[in-house]
């Protein structure tokens, strides 16, 4: 046997090991240990204190600042604060923007320590947000040892960092001084247009990440490969790339041709992924394979892409996946973080995974055969008119209850505040394609309706288990997606006949991408409110409990137009509690709120300094409940822009 062979069998042996050191609680005080909650996403926090009787009483508790506005940055505006704090060992850790680490005192917001990657800031990022840290401990460790707890962060500039959760220094025996470079190894092909935005997942001693791709400049990007790491020493332990190589066996089977896959990159998981530690099961929803609108180069379905997958956690090997989009041509990443649960179904309990889609769908499969537990159907749905382009015939559509409507907007639907902008609503919609969801983007503009940010994004569910209530942030504002021809492109693009639209060039495409929100002269979408929601869907019955308007108009238009709750854009999600309410920030003015969880009926909001565009996370310590949500602003939502964390409790006796 080889050395090389030696080692490989070896580490075989050693898996085991790794998954019976399990990441535990550090105290009977961490409510809040992973980025959604629990390793599982449920959002949800066995606390009652505060509840539906007092809520109203919220008031302020403490207000730390980050002192992160983005100085020196290449493109401060388009920052964005989404980070979610987790509460472990008796300390809060968040990230900004930036990826500077910061560790705080749970009860006074007081700064403990705070470390900075100091990720260069003259670099064009594809995306500019961190939306937090995951904690793991070192169980072969004495707890006062240097790095027996260990933070981990990703960063803009594609580094995987452990920092001690005691002190805030760099864990000197993981990687190179405490970061590994996570641009090895994925065919790199621009310099800030791979990265990680999301915090990673633990499984015993592993830490696994996927990665954020800028995946509308070209045909052949970075490949979205998801890789797990020793969490001690940083040695890369295994890797899953959802793109076949070209001389793969199951080519074919996963709809891919052998072009397609040695061109395409992405397919990326940039989003949270969900671990079932007792299954040995990590979950990773992934993105459309590159570019995004047009897939002449990569014929067929695409499967691993746009697929919710199921790996063995020690090892990285597929156990189940099922496709969720086929052939994706309307950037429908799969946004959110899949959720794991326990459901009620014909008298059992079920040990589910489910997955929401930007479409406003909700998959619900069993965790470990990946049998869906509410049936699918393919129904067919738009072909496209595009020369080179082959879409699928059919879409996969769940029995749940869709959170947005999938009808074609008809200029019957025009909407606006004026006479005026209602009849401009009308000719823009009279000129675009328009057949309901999964109209193909076309040369003469396509409405989608769910647009690409909508449905439920990275703010993912929560989870009332006790009632069996999933809550879900939701967007429905319509956008309109052209596709270029190439020697068209750089014209148009120089035009400056389209100043709120975003152009990409798709490069090695036949086609260059424009897209905009469908909107009014006005500034409004050219379709009737609410564009933003907060519903509830009741699993027994299967049905949505209740579906209400989420966001008022307030920080949106000038200080002297009456302000009335619309239903507004957001990102962001829910988390709910014992005390039978969810809280949510997320839309465009600057509220947290509580809704009342069997109701929808909202019960309190309190002002933010800034826009609250992050999910809110709760903890009781010291016998206080505090709820706690990052207020920084959206760069992609325009909101008010600030650096604060603020914390509210109900008044002390």
């Amino acid at each position: 046997m080889s050395f090389r062979r030696s080692l490989a069998f070896f580490y075989l042996l050693a898996v085991p090991a790794l998954a019976a050191s399990p990441q535990r609680p550090a105290d009977d005080d961490m409510q809040w240990g992973w980025y959604g909650g629990d390793a599982g996403g449920s959002r949800y926090a066995n606390l009652r204190q505060i509840d539906r009787g007092n809520v109203g009483k919220l008031r302020v508790a403490w207000t730390y600042r980050t002192g992160e506005l983005g100085a020196g940055f290449l493109r401060p505006g388009k920052l964005s604060f989404e980070t979610t704090p987790i509460l472990v060992n008796g300390s809060l850790y968040l990230s900004t923007p930036t990826n500077i680490v910061i560790a705080l005192d749970p009860a006074t917001g007081r700064e403990r320590w705070r470390y900075d990657p100091k990720i260069p800031r003259d670099r064009h990022y594809s995306e500019n947000t961190s939306r937090g840290v995951s904690w793991w401990i070192d169980t072969t460790r004495e707890p006062a040892e240097p790095c027996a707890s260990r933070i981990f962060m990703g960063t803009l500039d594609a580094r995987l960092i452990a920092i001690d959760g005691t002190t805030g220094r760099p864990c000197a025996d993981f990687g190179v001084g405490g970061s590994i470079d996570l641009s090895q190894g994925v065919r790199m092909t621009g310099r800030g247009d791979y990265l990680v935005s999301s915090p990673p997942a633990l499984y015993g001693g592993l830490v696994i990440t996927g990665s954020a791709i800028g995946d509308n400049r070209g045909v052949e990007l970075e490949r979205g490969v998801v890789r797990a790491f020793d969490a001690r020493s940083g040695t890369q332990r295994w890797a899953w790339d959802p793109i076949p190589t070209a001389t793969s066996t199951d080519l074919t089977d996963r709809g891919w041709t052998a072009s397609g896959a040695q061109r395409t990159g992405a397919a990326n998981a940039w989003s949270i992924l969900s671990v079932d530690a007792g299954r040995d099961l990590v979950f990773v929803p992934t993105g459309s394979a590159s570019p995004d609108f047009f897939g002449g180069e990569r014929s067929g379905d695409n499967r691993y892409a746009n697929s919710l997958v199921a790996l063995r956690a020690s090892t990285g090997k597929l156990v189940w996946h099922r496709q969720l989009i086929h052939h994706d041509l309307w950037d429908y990443d799969l946004a959110a973080q899949p959720l794991l649960i326990d459901i009620e179904r014909d008298g059992k309990s079920i040990a589910a995974v489910i997955q929401a889609t930007k479409t406003g769908m909700l998959f619900v499969f069993d965790r470990e055969t990946g049998e869906p537990v509410f049936e699918i159907v393919e129904r067919t749905v738009p072909a496209s008119d595009v020369p080179g382009e082959a879409t699928s015939p059919t879409q996969p559509f769940p029995a749940t209850p869709a959170l947005v409507s999938h009808a074609a907007i008809t200029p019957q639907d025009a909407w606006g505040l004026t006479f005026y902008d209602r009849g401009r609503c009308r000719e823009l919609i009279e000129n675009y394609r328009s057949e309901g969801i999964f109209t193909p983007p076309s040369l003469r503009g396509s409405i989608f309706s769910p647009g690409y940010a909508g449905g439920v994004n990275w703010g993912s569910l929560a989870f009332d288990s006790e009632r069996q209530l999933i809550l879900a942030a939701v967007n429905n504002v319509p956008m309109v997606v052209t596709l270029i021809p190439r020697d068209r492109f750089d014209a148009q693009r120089k035009s400056g006949d389209w100043p709120q639209s975003e152009f990409a060039r798709q490069e090695g495409a036949a086609y260059g991408m424009r897209r905009e929100a469908l909107m009014s002269p006005l500034g409004l979408p050219c379709t009737a409110p609410p564009w933003g929601t907060l519903a509830a869907i009741d699993l027994k019955r299967n049905a949505i409990r209740w579906q209400v308007m989420l966001g008022s108009t307030r920080d949106r238009t000038p200080w002297f137009v009456p302000s009335g709750t619309l239903g507004m854009p957001n990102m962001g999600g829910p988390i709910v509690t014992a005390g039978g309410l969810a809280f949510i920030g997320a839309a465009t003015d600057n509220y947290l709120r509580a809704f009342d969880v069997e109701t929808g009926q909202e019960l309190w909001k309190g002002r933010l300094p800034a826009g609250g565009q992050a999910t809110p996370m709760t903890y009781e310590i010291g016998g206080r409940q505090f709820v706690v949500i990052a207020a920084g602003g959206h760069g992609g939502l325009d909101t008010t822009r600030g650096d604060y964390v603020v914390a509210f409790a109900l008044p002390q006796e």
